[in-house]
């Protein structure tokens, strides 16, 4: 699970204070389901989003949840 400072790097979308403190405190702990909270806390349906965009999105997400186990695994 990502930590409250990973999080935040990857709060590049401009998301309510609500929904970024939300995503802080309880972030998904899976690549798909962080995505979809994102596009969601965005407004938008993850369902029916630009399929770039969300691919994107994802490739992010995806690379910070490697890197915070690659941490984990290291400091292991």
């Amino acid at each position: 699970m990502l930590s409250p400072r990973e999080v935040q790097s990857l709060l590049g979308f401009c998301l309510p204070p609500d929904a970024e403190a939300h995503l802080k405190q309880t972030p998904p702990s899976d690549i798909v389901s962080y995505t979809d909270a994102v596009f969601t806390a965005e407004g938008l349906d993850p369902s029916t989003a630009d399929r770039h965009l969300y691919r994107q999105v994802k490739a992010v997400v995806a690379e910070a949840f490697r890197k915070s186990e690659a941490e984990r695994d290291y400091g292991a």
